[in-house]
């Protein structure tokens, strides 16, 4: 099993304000598409289990969820491997009778009653995917809950929905796992969130893994952006819950982007290749260190500049499909051609 644990941004701003950042291209007329997108609710089943159920609802699932099944017995909710089931049955009856897991279950429940919301848009998203990637296979979408282990994850044939996860910032779980889970990143943990977060490990994982480690920065800008601009052409979001950002971040990146590009061409970034220099333009933080006021400045600039030379580029070649986008390798010469200058 692949894990995928992607954090994200809350949807603080009305989405009028960055319809100029969007991408411009024209979106395909999918409404003909069969695929049709149904969340299975196992986080409901488990929520029901008694102790005294456990053997038969053992083998059941084990049929009827298959690899998802182990997956989440043996890496999230981590109790055991479902084959061995007396195991399993001894630490799983004491987990299901915790008031921690009956506190969660509950919480999901009244947070998501049902996923018609969710279900609607991850058609959407996947009918695209599937107009521009037609070989790529439709995954089962399974819910969960784990005890904030994983959001995320991608296994053989699913994609896991954490639903703890995405109950909201005002949820009272998120403030105890502080050490572990910072504030800056569970105030992202949105129901807005579940279909870009899902989106968004469907590029990174199947459609557009990374390749190699030791690149430079421009490599990574150059990558990070194509993620970004397929998630354009795939959702219909605002362009900060794509890349993650409060509305006062992204305000900030769009004001300072000609400074920023201009930063890492003095700092001679662009060519850098020493990750621990150049990572922090493209992970997750409060802000960017090194730029801005008062840590003030938005995180992850390295992917937003990359973000504004792929939309560039591709202004340039209309024509262009996406996975044609996803196969031009050569950085430098996508950033020549975009006349990108901040």
């Amino acid at each position: 099993m692949r894990h995928i644990f992607i954090k994200l941004f809350p949807f603080l701003i009305a989405l009028f304000i960055f319809q100029s950042c969007q991408s411009d291209k024209q979106k395909p007329d999918v409404s003909d598409s069969p695929v049709h997108m149904k969340i299975e609710r196992f986080d409901q089943e488990i929520a029901q289990l008694k102790p005294a159920a456990i053997l038969n609802k053992n083998k059941q699932w084990q049929a009827e969820y298959g690899l998802f099944y182990t997956d989440y017995m043996r890496y999230m909710l981590k109790v055991g491997d479902p084959q061995d089931s007396i195991y399993l049955q001894d630490i799983l009856s004491k987990v299901v009778q915790k008031k921690d897991f009956i506190d969660l279950a509950a919480a999901v429940q009244k947070k998501f009653p049902d996923l018609k919301k969710q279900e609607q848009e991850l058609t959407q998203a996947f009918r695209y995917i599937h107009y521009y990637f037609p070989d790529y296979k439709i995954p089962r979408l399974i819910s969960f809950f784990s005890g904030f282990e994983v959001q995320v994850p991608l296994g053989e044939d699913y994609i896991g929905i954490g639903l703890d996860m995405f109950l909201g910032q005002e949820s009272p779980f998120y403030p105890a796992l502080i050490n572990s889970i910072p504030l800056y990143i569970s105030r992202r943990f949105t129901p807005e969130n579940i279909t870009p977060r899902v989106v968004e490990a469907v590029i990174r994982e199947e459609l557009f893994p990374e390749k190699d480690a030791d690149v430079n920065t421009l490599q990574q800008m150059v990558y990070h952006g194509k993620v970004l601009y397929a998630m354009d052409l795939i959702l219909d979001a605002p362009d900060s819950l794509k890349i993650g950002y409060t509305g006062k971040q992204m305000e900030w990146a769009q004001h300072y982007q000609k400074d920023v590009w201009k930063w890492f061409l003095d700092e001679d970034l662009l060519y850098n290749t020493d990750y621990l220099r150049t990572q922090k333009y493209f992970t997750e933080a409060p802000f960017s260190p090194e730029l801005g006021e008062n840590n003030e400045s938005a995180p992850k600039l390295g992917s937003f500049i990359g973000w504004q030379i792929v939309r560039k580029f591709m202004e340039k070649h209309p024509d262009l499909g996406l996975k044609e986008l996803f196969e031009h390798n050569n950085a430098q010469e996508l950033l020549s051609d975009s006349k990108f200058k901040g």
